[in-house]
């Protein structure tokens, strides 16, 4: 039961049926279909918007005025069409079309294919699947494949990728009649010849007919395409063997294939050949064995989508708007413990919608994974992660998660968040790392795009704000930024140190205490974590609704940045501190109030005093730090605070106390024995 369900009486619960779960999950129907039809215009918008020339590149290069389809020659010569001789006798009649109303045509055309493929993936999800999950599925597919990035890539460059994979699914679900579906694949397969492989999976399933249907569709859309534009069937077919080497850059990042990766680390030549088709051949052997056992496990769904894994991998071009298959991958099950279940799903969702820079940082050590991050992914769906099958005890019950006892709410018109639960047990690592790092990649957009873009703009109105908090600080009589900025430039060593401090401890700090949260006090760390994550929302906010100069960017006021060095404020930006970083989020320091919360979070949790005295230490320090090298103005410390004290509030607010674990499961010694009313007595006089 949810936290707050005990505020409704037996007589509330009977009369007010119509709040119920039927209730809930039409409101949450309607609510996610307008989602939906609201990412579809938004994307078709931007499609639309874009200026000529920028959108639509791909379809422009084939059917523009001067596009290949045009061109009497092959098709081929220019290195500009990358797909089969089938797929370009399919466009060849659209090349008379008026460009600006193909540009509209193709755009909704594409949203409309999108639809489609959601509304046939919902209905393929692995029975048995609960009511609420049935009619959610539809909305919630279509979502995410909208803002997936090969659907993206799509709408923007103006390509076919959504067609086959519609045609597949088309043939194994949708349509009826073996030797129908098999067609359709065929005709998926000859746009995308990779694609064959569906015909070992479904020859190796007992679908024997459709198999056959495979291959002859694709043999005869092939013979269809050699028989109308021989010269250009013998260059992709024999010349460029299948569409090898097609492309301007196959060794580009968005080719998503082993043979591109081993292209970007360096192979060449038959080293790299040999090499890509050991590989393609292990995985394509491992993959369709997995693909098939999942099949005749009744997940059919996963099954297609682990053999497009494979197609991806072992096709000499895997371009980024041909990796749906990825995203289907999430209907896999992993995991025996329930709060391990969204660790897949929500890695596949990030991956496929996220480009790879916010998923790892942009240093030298990741750039291997993070170029190849999509084909890791696929790699690991087709041979790799440890799908459960329909037959595993966990598959439909896993392990459940450890809750504290439920508390009543707060205040009386603001319950409880029903899942947000207070959980006893330690959250997947994985997961708090991938969403760890996606909210600081956000947190460091939305920092830098606060001042809306305009430097000038942003300047101005954040100087202005600067000598507003000043003004304030004078009549407050707590201006000593100035005077405690030289003293410490005068001094000497005390400048080398704030200086050091105020850069290097800031991430470590907090890291640190998540870490150890973490492993030692996991309960602790679900409340610290939410505290901190609702902290920092509320300075983003800040950021946006007041850009503030700190004090070393006040021209008139004489400070010296003892951090950044000299700034020419005869320059708008300062030289190019500014396009790495927004410096106008001062207000509030996050500086500050992240390390007020890691002194409180010490302070609260440190078993010894000295470790507490330690924590605290931390956030005046840091105070010092942050007004010593002008970085940051006293209020802007006290905005911190409010922020933390905030983000502290509302997890108390929504979520009841923080809970802690009995004392045997984090010593392994025995607790004391209650039950019933004595239990939950206990359990009201502890400190969580």
């Amino acid at each position: 039961m949810a936290n707050g369900e005990h505020r409704r009486t037996p007589e509330a619960l009977e009369a007010g049926h119509s709040d119920g779960p039927g209730a809930r999950i039409g409101a949450a129907r309607v609510a996610l279909w307008l989602f939906a039809a609201v990412l579809a215009a938004r994307q078709a918008a931007a499609v639309l918007r874009t200026p000529e020339g920028e959108r639509l590149t791909d379809l422009e290069t084939w059917l523009g005025p001067r596009g290949v389809l045009h061109a009497k020659g092959s098709l081929y010569d220019a290195d500009r069409f990358t797909g089969t001789p089938f797929a370009g006798l399919v466009l060849k009649p659209l090349a008379r079309a008026g460009e600006q109303a193909l540009g509209w045509a193709w755009t909704f055309g594409t949203l409309g294919l999108v639809v489609v493929l959601g509304l046939v993936a919902a209905r393929a999800l692995p029975r048995p699947v609960s009511r609420r999950t049935a009619l959610l599925a539809a909305p919630v597919a279509i979502s995410l494949l909208i803002l997936s990035l090969p659907v993206r890539n799509t709408l923007h460059l103006g390509q076919t990728s959504v067609l086959p994979v519609l045609l597949v699914l088309l043939g194994l679900f949708a349509v009826r009649g073996e030797r129908t579906g098999g067609l359709l694949t065929g005709v998926g397969a000859a746009l995308q010849p990779a694609l064959l492989l569906f015909a070992v999976l479904l020859w190796c399933t007992g679908r024997r007919k459709a198999a056959v249907a495979t291959g002859a569709g694709f043999g005869l859309c092939t013979a269809l395409a050699w028989a109308a534009l021989p010269h250009d069937s013998w260059t992709y077919w024999f010349h460029h063997l299948a569409g090898a080497g097609l492309g301007a850059h196959p060794d580009a990042d968005a080719n998503q294939s082993l043979h591109g990766m081993l292209l970007r680390l360096g192979l060449r030549g038959p080293l790299e050949i040999g090499l890509f088709l050991a590989l393609g051949a292990a995985v394509a052997c491992v993959g369709l064995r997995r693909a098939v056992r999942c099949a005749k496990d009744g997940q059919l769904l996963l099954a297609v989508a682990i053999t497009g894994c494979v197609a991806v991998a072992v096709s000499p071009a895997g371009w980024r708007h041909q990796l749906l298959w990825v995203l289907f991958t999430a209907v896999g099950r992993v995991g025996r413990r329930r709060s391990d279940r969204y660790v897949w799903p929500v890695a596949v969702v990030l991956v496929t919608t996220l480009p790879a820079k916010m998923m790892l940082p942009n240093m030298p050590v990741t750039e291997p994974v993070r170029d190849n991050l999509v084909l890791i992914t696929a790699l690991a769906a087709a041979v790799a992660v440890p799908f459960l099958s329909r037959a595993h005890p966990q598959y439909q019950n896993p392990i459940p998660t450890e809750y504290a006892a439920p508390v009543p709410a707060r205040l009386r018109r603001v319950p409880l968040i029903p899942f947000w639960r207070r959980v006893l047990t330690r959250p997947n690592l994985l997961l708090e790392l991938l969403l760890i790092r996606v909210g600081y990649s956000a947190y460091q957009q939305v920092r830098l795009a606060a001042t809306g873009g305009t430097i000038s703009g942003g300047r101005a109105t954040a100087e202005h704000h600067g000598e507003q908090i000043h003004a304030i600080e004078r009549f407050l009589r707590i201006d000593v930024e100035h005077w405690v900025n030289h003293a410490v430039v005068r001094a000497g060593w005390p400048e080398e140190f704030f200086d050091f401090y105020y850069t290097s401890f800031h991430f470590v700090v907090p890291l640190s205490v998540l870490a150890v949260l973490y492993l030692r006090r996991p309960a602790e760390y679900r409340w610290a974590r939410s505290a901190l994550g609702f902290a920092t929302v509320l300075a983003l906010i800040g950021f946006w609704a007041y850009p503030l100069a700190p004090p070393r960017l006040m021209p008139d006021l004489g400070f010296v940045d003892t951090v950044h060095g000299v700034q020419d404020f005869t320059k708008p930006n300062y030289g190019t501190l500014t396009d790495l970083t927004n410096q106008y989020a001062a207000m509030p320091s996050l500086h500050f109030g992240w390390s007020l919360w890691c002194g409180l979070v010490i302070a609260v949790l440190a078993p010894k005093g000295w470790m507490k005295a330690l924590g605290l230490l931390h956030p005046l320090l840091t105070l010092s730090a942050i007004v010593a090298t002008g970085n940051h103005w006293v209020l802007d410390a006290v905005g911190g605070a409010a922020v933390v004290g905030a983000g502290f509030g509302l997890t108390y607010l929504l979520s009841g106390p923080r809970a802690s674990r009995p004392r045997e499961a984090v010593t392994g010694a025995p607790a004391p024995q209650v039950t019933g009313t004595t239990k939950d007595a206990a359990k009201d006089r502890s400190p969580s």
